[in-house]
């Protein structure tokens, strides 16, 4: 059981942290700045966590491997976290921004896993979908 949790505690718990720092970064600063900041020390602690915890430790023959992923994924993180940095010097709030990218995001990968991984779209996934949706209007109203 513990296997199955601890990686969404930490999902949960890193995208806690993530929000605030996003939110903090000073309105004055280009994001794109701080973001180089960001990606060495994430570059940094990524090495020390391979040591750490890695079996063989040949890192090379880890780069090997390789797909096209690592380096879309790349650009990606920059847009999401270019993204919340904006979003956040524009006044979106931490306690709303998230649950509305949430909401959204949930219709989207319901249907990107439908299409592409061929998971099975029940009733109950689209019923979650509408009320998520029902949740959007009573936390955007005014």
């Amino acid at each position: 059981m513990f296997n199955y949790i601890w990686p969404i505690a930490l999902v949960i718990l890193s995208n806690v942290v993530y929000q605030i720092c996003a939110k903090s970064v000073p309105k004055e600063m280009n994001p794109f700045a701080s973001l180089t900041v960001t990606y060495i020390v994430g570059a940094v602690f990524s090495v020390i966590m391979y040591f750490a915890l890695g079996k063989n430790g040949d890192l090379v023959k880890e780069y090997s491997k390789l797909n096209w992923a690592p380096f879309v994924l790349g650009i990606v993180i920059v847009g999401l976290e270019t993204g919340w940095i904006y979003a956040y010097k524009a006044g979106w709030q931490v306690s709303t921004g998230f649950i509305v990218q949430s909401a959204v995001l949930a219709v989207m990968l319901l249907v990107v896993g439908y299409f592409l991984y061929h998971e099975a779209l029940t009733w109950n996934k689209v019923v979650g979908v509408v009320i998520c949706l029902i949740g959007l209007v009573f936390i955007n109203y005014k």
